[in-house]
């Protein structure tokens, strides 16, 4: 039967489509670009299938050849990217607008991005005294509350990559500085369940966040952030299981969008 029509083994779509997803997941676990016995090799699938299949990739942008003959996620995959981000941060702004009604500070959804955290929704505080980061800003993953909740969820050698191609760059005098402090750090927070920044991005500021669970293509966190007069620690306390819900409900609509046939 041809490969094009031919059904998948659970009967949910088209063999050759799943198989074409499959690629560019693998290519995206693996960092963006693989050989293509790599490909194969991941995808448990033949050669001349997978040459196939990236044949077809490649002829429509999503895919991208480089000059050592590896294989590359494609710019096609750009505009689909930030338009699901767009998406995303419209629901999102929904759910952040329900921490802001209960505590009445800014709230922030952030997403990993390389090697660092990218701020893709945002609802600001009533308060006239409020933190404000605008949607699209990268920052530094060790020195914010979104950016150390996710690097609490790489492993040593992902963090020491981190750490290694970007440094750690004190923003304040309360920034962590060193590797050693940082990885007591990230323990920490697997400990707790949730990150601090304690004016360690910026002077006078505290941040609360959690990582949003779930096997989701894209690590994200939650945070709520404030002025310290009024992010205390009992605001701290009140502030995590919503976060925690919240996080929960949004990866349970991303869930939702991902499941076959929705």
């Amino acid at each position: 039967m041809d490969e094009v029509t031919t059904q998948s083994p659970g009967g949910g779509g088209v063999q050759s489509l799943h198989r074409a997803l499959d690629i560019l997941e693998i290519l995206m676990a693996a960092g963006g670009h693989m050989a293509i016995g790599e490909i194969a090799t991941t995808a448990d699938l033949p050669l001349p299938t997978i040459h196939r299949l990236l044949k077809t990739l490649v002829g429509r942008g999503y895919v991208r050849q480089l000059p050592n003959r590896q294989y590359a996620l494609g710019y096609r995959l750009v505009p689909l990217g930030l338009m699901a981000n767009t998406l995303l941060g419209a629901y999102a702004g929904e759910a952040l607008s329900r921490l802001v009604a209960e505590l009445g500070e800014t709230a922030n959804l952030a997403i990993l991005s390389e090697d660092h955290a990218e701020y893709i929704a945002q609802v600001p505080s009533p308060h006239a005294m409020r933190m404000f980061t605008e949607v699209g800003r990268r920052v530094e993953l060790h020195s914010t509350g979104v950016g150390k909740a996710l690097l609490a969820q790489l492993d040593a050698r992902d963090v020491a990559g981190v750490v290694r191609r970007i440094g750690l760059r004190p923003q304040t005098a309360y920034t962590i500085s060193s590797a050693e402090a940082l990885a007591e750090e990230l323990q920490n927070i697997r400990t707790r369940g949730y990150a601090l920044d304690e004016e360690e991005q910026e002077l006078g500021v505290r941040c609360v966040a959690v990582v949003v669970p779930g096997r989701l293509l894209t690590p994200m966190a939650i945070s709520v952030s404030g002025p310290l007069v009024r992010v205390t620690d009992d605001f701290v306390l009140r502030a995590v299981p919503l976060l925690k819900e919240v996080a929960r409900d949004v990866s349970d609509e991303i869930s939702k969008s991902l499941s076959p046939g929705h």
